[in-house]
């Protein structure tokens, strides 16, 4: 027994966590209850083995604990102290055991199944050591385990059975694994919402207009709050005792003076309400525009609330871009904006973190679009004026690396905040993107944000299952982080099929750029393969609701039954399921072209991209036989008429370029002919 102890080791990665640091392997098996389980960079001690709750917060890099249910119970089922001990050796196993977890993301993904497991067998009376020994107690085993997770906790419990010689006990038996799946409940998984077209870029521009105001002010902002920090350094004699004694009141810069004599003795300089202070810079106004809650008065308060809906805005813009989770945007510091010169496609903006799901990948990249420059700018100019506070409090204790090159978003340390400080390397946790709808409600104009009878058509058109509990017509549309990456994805290829020419402007450089560089190698670099495949999934599903499209009255061909003969006939009655399955295996096709789509399958020598001539017969052989007509870009084709006549009459006759006009003149009429008639 003691020698299968050789196999554990700490799996995540920590800096300062080497193989003689004496949480880097338990000491035995099971461990002491004493044994330091989870320390700071500085040697602290923030979990021992036997403690109700583990601090792993500088392990995840945020705020991290794990509650084995004997001790405080926030939001946690209690655990008997025997059940309480198995759970921590079955923790134990997965954090330090064969095979250990990368990731705190992953040793919650074991914790949260195999808790419910524990806690049942708890209130039960019984120890999971012997549930296999109550057959009533494991029936129950089904309904504490939720049904996304179903099939993942059999495969975790089957490694548990592995390891029983490591372990000394058993959880469940093969036999009582075969009954569990075929306990496995029917679950139907929703896919993330696709955030319909107008709601998108709604909120994209509202982004945009808040991050663009800073810059417009960011010299006045940038001002007042140095003078800020100055003033309550000056009051308290330095700005680390500012932020290490917020508790004395009558030091407070920012009120009115108090008598004379109190004054003189104090030392301290007041300026009066924080109200003249914003005046004076010139910030109160677009204070006023974007809090909710200081319309009558501004303290200074309200200015770190700005700057942190400064941080949320910018983060929300980046992510709208860059397909990253969260987590990894969140995770981004200063120098993460590179760009790439392709000799193909030009000057390339590439966005450089840290992946953070199950596998580590320190130097992910993601392709991005040229406009989060303004985001990354904006969110500098806050993270540089936050490190001022940081490098000063002791608590936080940034490296000189830090503060070189800080986290695009932190924390408000400033003295004025009673904020929770913590060390540097612990990262904050994002709330929810509908809560930054909530905390700042002068950020998005709810009947901007309320759901159309034509935007639900398109969201139940890309997700056909939405819960309508959450998403109706006429309810205000809940943004998640996640439906950015799912629509951003599908967007780089539905602009012809989810017409929106705002979205189409925004997304021009995501559509063009981005699924070339992870769809066709143009680049060398190392980009998220996730990511890849997620870019991967949404051309095939957006090509099939395109080809669903194509089977009704929207798109027509310029010969009688052709169409009949490329759609329906080619799919029959499919689903969308199963007609991304058939485009990813290249047996069906539909690419869009400025009339319509092409249905032929392989490249086509004329593109119909730069021209249409060829496709709709402007060069007199013919319309092509694979085209479809797109009834909606009539008005497009109208106008593109207008701008070639105009051109037509400036060319001397018969030179190529009037010639090649004329019969992209004579390609256009020929779609207006068919779909008109």
């Amino acid at each position: 027994m003691i020698t299968a102890l050789e196999q554990f080791r700490l799996g995540i990665p920590c800096e300062w966590i080497t193989p003689s640091s004496g949480s880097f392997q338990p000491p035995s098996w099971p461990p002491p209850r004493d044994w330091v389980v989870s320390e700071d960079k500085d040697g602290k001690v923030l979990s021992r083995w036997g403690d109700p709750i583990w601090d792993l917060s500088p392990l995840a890099k945020h705020s991290f604990t794990l509650n084995f249910g004997d001790g405080p119970l926030i939001n946690a089922k209690p655990i008997d102290p025997e059940n309480a001990n198995y759970l921590r050796m079955l923790v134990t196993w997965r954090m330090f055991g064969p095979r250990p977890a990368q990731t705190t993301s992953a040793l919650m993904f074991f914790f949260t199944p195999i808790r419910a497991i524990v806690a049942l067998c708890s209130r039960e009376g019984i120890s999971v050591s012997k549930l296999m020994q109550f057959p009533k107690v494991f029936d129950q085993v089904p309904s504490v385990i939720a049904p996304s997770q179903y099939g993942n906790t059999i495969a975790l419990l089957h490694r548990l059975f592995d390891s029983r010689e490591i372990l000394g006990f058993v959880v469940v038996t093969p036999d009582g694994l075969k009954r569990l799946a075929a306990a496995r409940p029917n679950h139907d998984p929703v896919q993330t919402a696709y955030i319909p077209p107008r709601i998108w870029t709604y909120q994209v521009n509202r982004l945009r207009e808040c991050l663009d105001d800073y810059l417009a002010h960011q010299e006045q902002i940038e001002t007042c709050f140095c003078f800020c920090l100055d003033a309550y350094a000056r009051n308290y004699g330095s700005l680390q005792a500012a932020l290490t004694s917020k508790s004395q009141w009558s030091r407070i810069p920012f009120r009115n003076p108090p008598r004379a004599s109190v004054r003189s003795q104090s030392g301290c300089f007041f300026h009066g309400p924080f109200q003249l202070t914003a005046e004076r810079f010139g910030i109160h106004q677009f204070l006023q525009r974007w809090l909710d809650n200081c319309d009558k008065k501004i303290e200074v308060r309200n200015l770190s609330s700005y700057l942190t809906l400064i941080q949320y805005v910018g983060l929300a813009y980046i992510t709208n871009f860059t397909l990253q989770r969260i987590e990894e945007a969140s995770s981004l510091r200063q120098d993460c904006l590179i760009y790439e010169d392709d000799p193909k496609l030009g000057r390339i903006p590439i966005i450089c973190g840290e992946t953070t799901k199950i596998d580590l990948d320190s130097d992910a990249r993601w392709p991005t679009s040229p406009s989060v420059q303004v985001a990354v700018d904006v969110l500098t100019s806050v993270a540089c004026l936050r490190m001022r506070c940081a490098m000063e409090d002791p608590r936080v204790a940034p490296t000189h690396a830090d503060i070189a090159n800080p986290y695009l978003i932190d924390r408000a340390y400033e003295p004025w905040t009673g904020s929770h400080t913590a060390n540097y390397t612990v990262r904050k946790n994002t709330g929810p993107y509908k809560e930054l709808q909530q905390r700042f409600p002068k950020l998005f104009d709810p009947e901007q944000m309320r759901i159309t009878e034509d935007d639900f058509k398109i969201a139940r058109l890309l997700t056909p299952n939405l819960p309508e509990a959450d998403f109706s017509t006429g309810s205000i549309w809940p943004l998640a982080w996640h439906q950015l990456r799912r629509t951003t994805a599908v967007n780089m290829f539905a602009s012809g099929l989810l017409s929106d020419s705002s979205m189409q402007f925004l997304m021009k450089h995501i559509s063009r750029l981005m699924p070339l560089y992870y769809g066709r190698g143009y680049t060398r670099l190392h980009l998220n393969e996730e990511v890849e495949g997620i870019v991967a999934t949404s051309m095939y599903e957006v090509m099939a609701q395109s080809i669903l499209a194509a089977m009704g009255d929207r798109f027509v061909s310029p010969y009688a039954d052709r169409k009949q003969a490329i759609v329906v006939n080619l799919i029959g009655q499919k689903d969308a399921q199963d007609l991304a399955k058939l485009a990813k295996r290249g047996e069906i096709f539909f690419r869009e072209n400025r009339l319509g789509a092409c249905m032929k399958r392989g490249a086509c020598e004329y593109g119909g991209v730069e021209s249409v001539a060829n496709c709709a017969g402007g060069n007199g052989k013919g319309p092509c036989a694979d085209v479809l007509y797109d009834k909606t870009k009539v008005p497009a084709v109208i106008q593109e008429l207008e701008i070639l006549d105009s051109e037509i009459a400036r060319l001397p006759i018969n030179s190529p370029r009037q010639r090649a006009l004329v019969a992209e003149r004579k390609g256009l009429e020929n779609y207006l002919n068919v779909v008109e008639n």
